[in-house]
């Protein structure tokens, strides 16, 4: 398993198993729910190779790992025996009322978020289809991919019932019932008929009423896609449920408590919490907009300039709930439509850490912090970059706060809950308008961003440590290693560079860094002791990790899979515990060269980004037990 020495090394330091109420994750971050947050050893766990940094916010102790987090917390819930989530249903709520929120919060929308982009993107781009004319509203495609696109949201009561109700403690087939009385279609149709009479006429709740229930007035709202009323309703589920398992026998617990619990909490939902939570979102909508109506463009600046240091500390969490409010009242939200430049402003602040850095390791932590803030992910370019670099953050936020500046000028809006970085471009397209001039000043203002957090980074300028890490190298043995493993010859041969490989994959360094072997005698052997983590049944290449980490790919010849096996003999199978110098593999060098083949063999380290540098030997000759590669942290 890849990264099960980084959940052993995350469990020891958060104080093990036992310390650990739940934990889950979301894009980027390990979300643990700790007994105790005094025990876990920060400060180790921040020092952990594949750990960006560690943040206690909103009452979770935050693990920010990156983009290869879901694979991270597979190994923390198999290397601890843990199951996923945990259950923390019986730990009483901690820290203030505002922390409890945010947990609460983030607790109920998480586990959706990556769905609700995800539909949400299918529908911004099935509007923006429709707004090209690529294909009709009336089109079988059109309403397909809508279906797609809308089917999370609009029956958004069901999921939030399943989330929350796991959150509150309850049975979460309880919660979903609940939200599935809240969308049933045929109380939906009732309210299209003439209403028996009105209640509180000529006021802002006036409601009129088409059906009772027991000679009670139920006021029938849309709760397609609403958000306030499933919360507190199953919050009310799960006191009343908990209260039913009290006094019911064990016997028959298990069909009678939700028996009674439904006929409880669903008449009591439509009859009172439903109305009331409608209106409650309605007025939190209109207040949201009349706050923003006061100064769009300070609000924009305000938003745009502080969104990244609310993601720090998991603020965000506070103003999620009441855009996805908006969404549902008002039918569009400017709150996440004026942050939407942050990210944008972020990796171009990486840019010119990029261009700017000689510091070796920066530079490699920048690219894939760069590509994963494209996409709107920005964690691993804050923790990673621009954070400990204290200016280009700076330069980020200020870069930010203008593009949401802009946006609020132009009274921008989001109508869809989709994707982050590029891919929110169509939550911007206005259903039954498409490309509106709003959308085209998002766009001028992300390049701004973008362009804006790249000059006054490069400009500002931030201390390098790259003078640092020089002098580190010359270091005697006793005092800070910067030499991590060598790597020895695996193959006899001609050295020659990757870049006169004939294969643009290994040519480029795409597939990490590296030498390539000319070989001379047809033996591979381990050049260190690891794991045989893939060798391909062809036998011609093999993949091998080392005790000490490194990810080592050695490749015999160029399209030599074509072969299917032909002149190779493997000597191990994947899984295999290997020593150093063992024989990996047999290969007849004048066969496959007499079949067509180049038998050039590149020798790379696949997890070359982990390093600072990759040094390769100046000898022209490769032999077995001598230095090949050197990797340097």
């Amino acid at each position: 398993m890849k990264y099960e020495q980084l959940a052993k090394d995350i469990l020891k330091n958060v104080g093990g198993k036992e310390n650990i109420n739940s934990v889950f994750h979301c894009i980027t971050r390990l979300r643990f729910k700790l007994k105790d947050e005094n025990i876990a050893n920060t400060k180790e766990i921040e020092k952990l190779d594949g750990v960006i940094s560690v943040i206690k916010s909103g009452g979770q102790y935050q693990v920010v790992i990156g983009n290869h987090v879901p694979d991270v917390f597979k190994a923390v819930l198999e290397v601890g025996g843990i199951s996923a989530e945990g259950d923390d249903s019986n730990v009483p709520a901690s820290g203030n009322i505002f922390n409890r929120f945010i947990d609460m919060i983030s607790g109920v929308f998480t586990p959706v978020l990556g769905v609700l982009a995800a539909t949400g993107m299918i529908k911004g781009f099935t509007a923006m289809f429709a707004a090209f004319g690529w294909i009709t509203v009336t089109s079988g495609t059109y309403q397909l991919l809508y279906a797609i696109g809308d089917c999370l949201f609009y029956f958004f009561p069901i999921f939030l019932g399943f989330t929350a109700m796991k959150k509150f403690g309850g049975n979460i087939f309880i919660g979903m019932a609940i939200g599935g009385a809240l969308v049933y279609p045929t109380l939906a149709g009732i309210s299209a008929g003439d209403p028996i009479y009105t209640l509180f006429a000529g006021t802002i709740f006036e409601s009129p009423i088409h059906v009772t229930f027991l000679g009670i007035p139920v006021i029938l709202m849309s709760y397609a896609s609403s958000v306030i009323p499933i919360i507190l309703a199953t919050y009310f589920g799960s006191k009343v449920e908990k209260g039913f398992k009290k006094i019911i026998p064990d016997v028959i617990k298990t069909f009678v408590v939700p028996f009674c619990t439904l006929l409880v909490v669903v008449p009591i939902t439509f009859l009172v919490i439903g109305p009331i939570a409608t209106w409650a979102g309605q007025l939190l909508g209109a207040g949201t907009i009349w706050v923003y109506n006061l100064s769009p463009v300070v609000a924009g600046l305000i938003l745009g300039g502080f969104w990244q240091v609310f993601v720090i500390f998991g603020l965000h969490w506070g103003l999620i709930p009441v855009a996805i409010n908006n969404l549902t009242t008002l039918g569009s939200d400017p709150v996440l439509a004026m942050m939407f430049g942050a990210s944008f402003a972020q990796i171009g602040a990486v840019l010119a850490v990029f261009f700017k850095t000689r510091n070796k390791k920066i530079k490699s932590l920048s690219i894939p912090a760069f590509i994963s803030g494209i996409f709107g992910v920005t964690e691993p370019a804050i923790y990673g970059v621009t954070l400990p670099l204290k200016k280009p953050f700076i330069m980020s936020c200020i870069a930010g706060a203008v593009g949401g500046g802009i946006i609020g000028f132009v009274s921008a809006k989001v109508y869809i809950m989709g994707g982050l970085g590029i891919f929110g471009l169509p939550n911007f397209f206005q259903p039954g308008a498409g490309i509106t001039s709003a959308f085209w000043w998002v766009v001028i203002a992300i390049v701004i961003s973008f362009i804006l957090g790249f000059i006054l980074t490069y400009v500002a300028g931030f201390k390098d440590p790259a003078e640092a890490v020089v002098e580190e190298t010359n270091v005697t043995e006793g005092e800070t290693l910067i030499e991590r493993e060598t790597i020895p010859a695996p193959v006899v041969g001609e050295i020659v560079t990757l870049a006169d490989v004939k294969d643009e994959a290994f040519s480029s360094g795409a597939l990490g860094k590296g030498v390539a072997i000319i070989p001379t005698v047809g033996r591979v052997v381990a050049p260190a002791a690891g794991t045989v983590t893939t060798i391909f049944p062809t036998g011609h290449a093999i993949g091998i990790t080392t005790n000490d980490g490194a990810e080592v790919l050695i490749h015999i010849g160029m399209d030599t899979v074509q072969l299917e096996g032909k002149f190779f003999t493997a000597h191990v199978k994947q899984g295999d515990v290997i020593e150093k110098g063992q024989l990996l593999t047999e290969f007849d060098i004048e066969g496959i060269k007499a079949a067509g083949y180049d038998v050039t063999t590149p020798v790379v380290v696949t997890n070359s980004n982990q390093y600072l540098d990759v040094m390769i030997t100046d000898a022209k000759e490769a032999k077995l037990e001598e230095r090949l590669i050197t990797l340097v942290i």
